[in-house]
């Protein structure tokens, strides 16, 4: 993906250098966990390529943008360290800009949209930052930090487009070349653009013909309409909300324009079949945009196959609802769970019948729902929703087989 840079993106690009990453590595070493970079058997088995995690969720936050933020926080020297921090933030970079702030006694103030949900808000609080909640988007939020900046003499820190933060992102490619000096592919998540500018700057400069894709969330193509011309609509509900940003960073984008190879797109069911396989598999739990390099890897397997790849797990902070629901929508994927809507009479005996072929199969009843009222049929018929488990696929595929043998209309709901 390299272009012709403009003056302007030239010297953004020119802020950040190899030089700069190793720096901010001595200098948030030891105050960071150095995170644990293993080998998948498993996953490079499903993937058919070689793929190594690097676990950033195992931060004490929980995600790798404490290295930025500390970096950028030990940066700032005295007078600017007293008078304090301030950022727009309703995620990872609110707490660990919060926790190293307070750990170092610099004060940090935190703004956040009015509609984030609380535990956010607490998380923050928990780890010594002061939130103001202020606008009912992030943008008003940006907006409110920036105003307060300049109010209170107070130093802004960007989650993402500042080379000081970047150069801290930009440490998780020095541990992993480290840890796998042969690694010839990175595939990294790409939000506003911070880690993959400070990691691919520290890749390319260790091994210049290292292969470096970014991943995006299909949602929200924002880096990728900017370094492919493309249009894409951007906005939706994503899983992946730590790399949902509308508009990347200026500084992280012309770094980005000259370093990446190539930029892909997922699919909201790969990121969650990528979410439930890290907590299968490597029995860790990942928020969404922390599966987003893996998501990309099992979406277009011909463009990875055979490589060794080197894969950041950049955060783990995800609701255990939202956990839950994921888990439960990959087994229904996977036809270990179902839903099954047949049409009956409603006459004594009917939905015994129906259970006892449930019961013939060993396919377990979960739970089952009567529609009587709201239904086009006669008011003699009804509907039975029927939620079951099976051992797999080809069990449940022979149980609405004989079903349907036996003269019963049955449909499967599916999922998105």
């Amino acid at each position: 993906m390299d272009k012709p840079l403009s003056p302007e993106s030239a010297s953004h690009a020119a802020l950040l250098g190899i030089d700069d990453v190793r720096a901010a590595a001595r200098r948030i070493e030891g105050a960071v966990v150095r995170t644990a970079m293993d080998y998948s058997r498993t996953l490079s088995e499903i993937t058919g390529a070689e793929i190594w995690l690097k676990f950033e969720n195992l931060q004490f936050t929980a995600a790798y943008k404490e290295r930025g933020a500390l970096n950028a926080i030990l940066m700032l020297g005295g007078d600017k360290a007293n008078r304090g921090v301030i950022a727009a933030s309703a995620g990872n970079h609110a707490q660990g800009l919060s926790y190293h702030g307070t750990r170092l006694g610099v004060p940090v103030t935190i703004v956040m949209p009015r509609t984030t949900p609380t535990v956010k808000v607490m998380q923050t609080e928990a780890v010594g930052g002061k939130v103001v909640l202020e606008g009912e988007t992030f943008d008003e939020a940006y907006a409110h930090a920036r105003k307060l900046e300049d109010e209170l003499g107070l130093t802004f820190v960007h989650p993402f487009d500042d080379p000081h933060v970047a150069a801290g992102q930009g440490t998780v490619a020095l541990e992993m070349l480290e840890e796998v000096p042969d690694l010839e592919m990175l595939v990294i998540p790409v939000g506003g653009g911070g880690l993959a500018s400070g990691m691919g700057v520290a890749a390319r400069a260790i091994k210049p013909d290292i292969a470096l894709i970014g991943v995006e969330a299909e949602l929200f193509p924002s880096m990728y309409n900017r370094l492919k011309h493309n249009e894409l609509p951007c906005g939706g509900d994503t899983l992946a909300e730590g790399i949902a940003v509308k508009e990347p960073g200026e500084f992280t984008s012309a770094v980005l324009r000259r370093l990446l190879d190539d930029m892909v797109l997922v699919s909201e069911s790969a990121l969650e079949r990528a979410v439930s396989l890290l907590l299968q598999i490597e029995k860790t739990v990942v928020e969404g945009a922390g599966a987003a390099g893996l998501a990309a890897v099992l979406s277009h397997p011909a463009r990875f196959k055979g490589r060794k790849i080197g894969i950041p797990i950049t955060g783990g902070n995800i609701d255990t609802r939202l956990l839950a629901n994921v888990l439960l929508r990959d087994l229904a994927r996977s036809g270990r769970l179902a839903r099954l809507r047949l049409t009956l009479q409603d006459r004594p005996g009917a939905l015994f019948k129906v259970m006892r072929e449930f019961d013939r199969h060993n396919v377990n009843i979960i739970e089952i729902y009567h529609q009587r009222i709201f239904t086009h049929l006669p008011a003699k018929g009804l509907i039975t929703d029927i939620e079951c488990e099976a051992r797999d696929k080809d069990q449940l595929d022979a149980l609405v087989e004989t079903l349907r043998e036996k003269g019963y209309a049955v449909d499967q709901v599916e999922l998105n």
